[in-house]
């Protein structure tokens, strides 16, 4: 094969001083390919733009069967691919994509574990310098030798590779019709369908969205419904102090459906009403807060969908129910703390819960089986509440129960059957201040209780309240011999018999003294109906003589005596 001449090199031949020596030889042919593919890469972007145009005639299911062909290693058209048949040539993007990603792993393989005795020796390939036609990109800076490389020249082969992955990534970017999805879905590889681009929810204008954070946040905005354009990627949701009202079922529900929300926070939004299946629609839902709401009609179903036989469980791990109490007016004679036993114990929907507050809602009892339905219960917070006595609610099956929050009640002593049951749950911790404990005989079994169990935090903190003699003393300091049942009255209760008994004597001071001032008179009346008693009684007498007398009897029956 001819070789072009060069003018910097052989001139030694040319002018006839000697032979050519090996190493002007390779030299000389290594100048040569270099600048043959620098011409061929003045017919680099033509052929680019050729090929791009006949790949964007063909029809999209057409170019992405080329496509997947190329990339199993053929390059004929796919059988049975629709637009198939007319097509007897390959597209120009897919033949020079394949042909640039030959070519350069057959270039880095050869220059780096071919021999330089075989490098200097083999002249180039036909093939090689066809495709050398349609590499590009490496930027050559031509030294005053002709033949010299420049120091960008060493990159050429990685902006080759570039080039070719981006040719690939085009002709696969464009999508199938949604009619043919379908039929030809099994056919892609699932890297072809994760390279596709997610695109990104919108923000509702009344709200403050962080993609990164993936929290949107819908504060203070006075929204009457919950928005219906919610960005998909939302994780943590704050729709609080708002004018929500009622909360209908299926409130969630979105398409594409909000499968990431796990934090949703409704506090201080005016809710009245929590229908059934509310958040049937959030499959990720954690953490749920409906603090401070007025909650005159909680749906037995709130959290367990509208049917409990059918639902699935709930997802909820932590339920955040503080200050929902509503005003006695709107509690539509419903027992607040049924209602909530009710949606806590409802279709077994809460077996995963394992955080419930219910902070300052004013509970005077907790219903037998409120809890019933929480085995995996680990912390239940009844703080600053009106809970007299533990005697109806049962503790037993809380076996993982490890926080027990009691404070600020009105507690007054726990009796055997509770405490039994607080021993028996081996992780609890129990928070009992702030209680008006009476320290009277039935606190005995209390205080030794107390005296020889760990579960109680700050035990030490305990004091008496009742009665007078006792307040503020340690419930850990006390004696049996301090526990007594005397019937002693609080200071208000004696005050007012007090009070009764100085309005009495008073009264019967006030009726002694009339009679005293009108005793004559009384006299005067008192002999009076002595003396009718007796004339009455001597008639009596006198006609029970003459009855009883028979010689009498016809003297009376015609006398007027």
């Amino acid at each position: 094969m001819k070789l072009p001449s060069h003018p910097h090199l052989g001139r030694e031949e040319k002018s006839g001083r000697g032979a050519e020596t090996p190493e002007g030889r390779s030299r000389r042919r290594s100048c040569a390919r270099r600048q043959q593919k620098r011409r061929g890469g003045a017919t680099r972007g033509r052929l680019l733009e050729e090929a791009r145009r006949k790949s964007a005639a063909l029809s999209v299911p057409t170019r992405r069967a080329y496509f997947l062909e190329g990339r199993g290693g053929g390059l004929g058209p796919r059988r049975g691919t629709p637009g198939g048949e007319g097509v007897s040539q390959v597209p120009a993007a897919a033949a020079a994509a394949a042909a640039l990603l030959s070519f350069h792993k057959t270039k880095v393989f050869s220059r780096r574990f071919r021999p330089a005795r075989a490098l200097r020796a083999q002249p180039p390939e036909p093939s090689e310098r066809a495709a050398s036609q349609l590499s590009s990109g490496e930027t050559r800076a031509a030294m005053p030798g002709g033949c010299s490389r420049g120091p960008a020249a060493g990159d050429g082969r990685l902006r080759l590779a570039r080039l070719a992955l981006v040719l690939l990534g085009w002709v696969s970017s464009s999508s199938l019709p949604s009619s043919a999805s379908s039929s030809t879905s099994s056919a892609f590889p699932v890297s072809a369908a994760s390279a596709q681009p997610q695109l990104s929810g919108r923000c509702p204008p009344a709200c403050e969205c962080s993609e990164a954070a993936r929290t949107v946040k819908c504060v203070n905005r006075n929204l009457t419904e919950v928005p219906a354009d919610l960005p998909p990627y939302v994780r943590n949701l704050f729709l609080t102090g708002n004018q929500l009202a009622v909360l209908p079922a299926g409130a969630f529900a979105r398409r594409p459906p909000l499968a990431e929300l796990a934090a949703l926070n409704l506090s201080g939004s005016h809710l009245e009403e929590v229908r059934a299946g509310a958040f049937a629609h959030l499959p990720s839902l954690r953490q749920l807060d409906l603090s401070h709401n007025p909650l005159a009609d909680l749906s037995p179903f709130a959290f367990s969908g509208g049917n409990a036989s059918v639902a699935a469980p709930s997802p909820l791990v932590e339920l955040i129910l503080n200050r929902i109490v509503p005003p006695a007016a709107e509690r539509q004679n419903r027992s607040f703390e049924g209602a909530v036993a009710a949606a806590l114990r409802a279709g077994h929907a809460l077996r995963g819960l394992r955080r419930l507050e219910l902070v300052s809602n004013r509970l005077l009892y907790l219903p037998r089986d409120a809890l019933a339905q929480l085995p995996g219960l680990r912390h239940l917070d009844l703080r600053n509440n009106s809970l007299v006595s533990l005697t109806y609610v049962s503790f037993r099956n809380l076996t993982h129960l490890e926080s027990l929050h009691l404070e600020n009640n009105a507690l007054k002593v726990l009796h055997n059957g509770t405490l039994a049951e607080l021993q028996s749950l081996p992780h609890v911790r129990v928070f009992l201040d702030d209680n008006p404990w009476v320290c009277d005989c039935h606190m005995e079994d209390m205080v030794a209780w107390l005296k020889e169990t760990e579960v109680v935090q700050g035990k030490a903190r305990l004091t008496c309240a009742f009665p007078e003699k006792m307040r503020n003393r340690v419930l850990l300091e006390l004696n049996s011999s301090d526990l007594d049942c005397d019937p002693i009255l609080p200071p208000s209760l004696q005050t007012s018999y007090v009070f009764l008994g100085i309005v009495l004597a008073l009264i019967g001071a006030i009726f002694l003294l009339v009679l005293y001032l009108n005793r004559k008179g009384i006299k005067k009346w008192m002999h009076n109906i002595r003396d009718a008693c007796r004339d009455h009684m001597e008639g009596y007498h006198y006609r029970y003589e003459i009855n009883a007398d028979p010689r009498l009897t016809n003297l009376s029956s015609n006398s007027d005596v």
